[in-house]
């Protein structure tokens, strides 16, 4: 007897439902703290050109995270289930498109992601070795390739003890960016002039770039320091009292985040000019050097446990989605199951960690960002669409919390500004490769999943690694 069929005979396994109040601020605020503040506000000024053009960049960037999740909070409250836009999906729309969405977020923009906050760890550790130049890029992706492991090893083993390493680190990069405020503020007292020039009235806006590729590309950098806004929709059956906690958690946590991230940014500039902060290869750790003269080592650390922090919580969630669609009939059986004992969805975990090492062996984080964001917005636009949709068409569908209609159709108008602006303005093959990814989607779904056509094999080697990984179905918490 399997042990599918003893867990059959008895109750279901269920992942348990471990996130209160505190967890899940941890989860948002954890996941969007992390690599982009430390990496994307050099791109940001590059692509608009100005230090003015660059804050408000930031102030919309975080309107539009806000206003996103406002929506999301709605339809995580409709359909309280996990796994975020496949799942969203999967119920408005059916099958067939949920099923592109799987593939892209579980074989492109999770790994992504993971890739490339562990990019930034690497570079962070590895700046105090590389004074004044980058290092080499075969070291930095060997560090990201063992911080990948560390944090995969981290959610496999205990739901608790990722819980508890994102509550730590968030603590960690909280007090880390008050640190960047604060020495700000003082070099500001001290008479900074640097500040002076760069947000003098006619200087802030001066050298700004106005065209719809880079703004489109500077809104992406920006959002993606904001990314991780919905992740604790992924997570949601894990989550207690999802009615309450779900609009807790992530109002405070974004309102946290935009607040910090403007200090920190202004931060940035009352000590590096423009050309400074654009040409430097890791902006914490020249405002250390600027700041904390030979104790600018310090900031690197930070930096470092900021993105492990992040990536962590990425991990948390992005393993959800691939084991909800795995649950759902659109990925392999094995991915669906739970650790026996830890109850951890390992199976979808290693499978996460084993695509997120193959895309961190070609990619580039600028790269890997734009292409990230992208895709991730085509997305949230199909899922924003939905939303107006159920609020028209069902509106009496019971949602204990409901936002204004004009929210979703502001959100849904800058997603579709930002997939289409960059293409429009400044057409890259790149984009083509990632429409023709999610499109090849069509080969794997009409005989695997529409017709249900699986190889006897399949059925043995699901049987192997359920034992092999001590692993059994699990259940909807609902």
């Amino acid at each position: 007897m399997t042990m599918a069929d003893k867990t059959q005979k008895n109750e279901g396994l269920q992942l348990k439902r471990e996130i209160g109040l505190i967890g899940g601020v941890a989860i948002v605020s954890g996941s969007m703290i992390g690599a982009g503040i430390f990496m994307s506000p050099q791109y940001v000024l590059a692509y608009v050109g100005s230090p003015g053009a660059s804050m408000l960049i930031w102030v919309f960037s975080g309107v539009v995270a806000l206003f996103g999740a406002l929506s999301y909070i709605e339809l995580g409250t409709i359909i309280p289930e996990s796994g975020g836009e496949f799942t969203y999906i999967l119920r408005i729309y059916g099958s067939f498109p949920a099923f592109f969405a799987a593939i892209t977020f579980i074989l492109l923009l999770k790994p992504s992601s993971i890739a490339a906050k562990a990019m930034t760890i690497a570079r962070y550790v590895m700046a105090p070795f590389y004074p004044g130049c980058p290092p080499p890029q075969l070291a930095v992706k060997c560090f990201a390739a063992f911080s990948i492991l560390v944090a995969a090893m981290t959610n496999i083993l205990n739901v608790r003890l990722a819980l508890r390493v994102q509550v730590i680190f968030l603590v960690a990069k909280v007090f880390s960016l008050t640190f960047i405020v604060i020495g700000g503020l003082v070099k500001v007292l001290q008479g900074s002039t640097v500040i002076e020039e760069n947000f003098d009235v006619e200087n802030a806006f001066q050298g700004t770039q106005f065209s719809l590729n880079t703004l489109g590309k500077a809104l992406l950098q920006g959002l993606w320091s904001y990314g991780g806004w919905s992740n604790l929709n992924y997570v949601t059956e894990e989550l207690n009292r999802p009615e309450v906690n779900l609009p807790r958690a992530v109002l405070i946590a974004i309102s946290l985040v935009t607040t910090l991230y403007l200090l920190v940014n202004v931060s940035y500039l009352t000590v590096m000019t423009p050309k400074e902060l654009m040409s430097s290869s890791a902006v914490a750790v020249t405002w250390g050097n600027k700041v904390l003269g030979s104790w600018g080592w310090v900031m690197s650390v930070a930096a470092a446990l900021s993105a492990f922090g992040s990536l962590n919580g990425t991990f948390f969630s992005g393993g959800r989605v691939c084991f909800v669609a795995a649950r759902e009939g659109h990925m392999p059986d094995i991915l669906s199951m739970a650790h026996v004992h830890r109850l951890t969805p390992s199976p979808a975990l290693i499978f996460t960690t084993i695509i997120s090492l193959v895309v961190l062996i070609p990619g580039d984080f600028q790269s890997i960002v734009n292409y990230f964001s992208f895709t991730a917005w085509f997305f949230y636009a199909i899922v924003l669409s939905g939303l107006i949709y159920l609020k028209i068409k069902k509106p009496d569908l019971p949602r204990p919390y409901k936002v204004p209609i004009v929210i979703p159709i502001l959100v849904l108008a800058a997603a579709i500004f930002l997939v289409l602006a960059p293409i429009i303005d400044n057409p890259q093959i790149e984009y083509l490769y990632v429409a023709l990814f999610i499109l090849s989607g069509v080969i794997v779904y009409i005989p695997f999943i529409h017709y249900k056509l699986c190889p006897g094999m399949l059925d043995k080697l699901t049987v192997f690694l359920q034992l092999f990984l001590e692993v059994a179905p699990a259940d909807k918490n609902l």
